[in-house]
């Protein structure tokens, strides 16, 4: 669940309340493609319930989603279509965002605009660490080290770390409000 809160925790209550009213749930069956390699996204998707995996033409699998991850959203910065699949593993439930209306709120609120971005920056940047991330050995103890960054493996930046709780209370909010009692589970 922790990419949704580098969103959340960027923006404010009445930012995530227009994101949870502008978008759709969408119940989506087990095997289902909700983003197809090379093929241009009209959404950013944010997974509420469920599974779903990445993968790539002549890779396969490269990861796996859970509650809270967020796909889509590349495309949504750079406009070229995506490099992966995004399929469901299970029957699950996501909320679906059309990235025209994410473009006209933020030419008619450019403050929103400046949250998002940041909010895109920091999960792209955390998402960019942990693909490069690769612990080497030291050679005098033999232990797991990090090379360059000291962050170790799972630990949020301080700037992030600060919004968690706040983002989780706006994420668990969103949550009742679309799944209602479905959320409990």
């Amino acid at each position: 669940m922790r990419k949704v809160l580098f969103l959340l925790g960027q923006l404010t209550d009445e930012d995530v309340e227009w994101i949870g009213r502008v978008g759709q749930r969408l119940r989506v069956p087990a095997g289902e493609a909700l983003i197809n390699e090379g093929q241009h996204v009209a959404l950013l998707y944010i997974l509420l319930s469920g599974r779903a995996e990445v993968a790539v033409a002549g890779v396969g699998k490269v990861a796996s989603m859970e509650v809270g991850d967020i796909f889509g959203e590349m495309s949504f910065v750079d406009a070229m279509p995506p490099s992966a699949t995004v399929r469901t593993e299970t029957p699950s439930v996501v909320l679906a965002v059309e990235k025209t209306e994410l473009s006209r709120h933020i030419e008619e609120d450019p403050t929103f605009g400046c949250r998002f971005y940041r909010a895109l920056a920091i999960f792209l940047s955390d998402r960019l660490r942990a693909a490069t991330h690769h612990p080497q050995r030291s050679a005098e103890s033999g232990r797991l080290s990090l090379h360059g960054d000291e962050a170790l493996d799972g630990e949020l930046d301080s700037n992030v770390l600060d919004t968690v709780s706040q983002a989780g209370a706006r994420f668990d909010r969103l949550m009742m409000r679309l799944l209602g009692a479905d959320a409990r589970r």
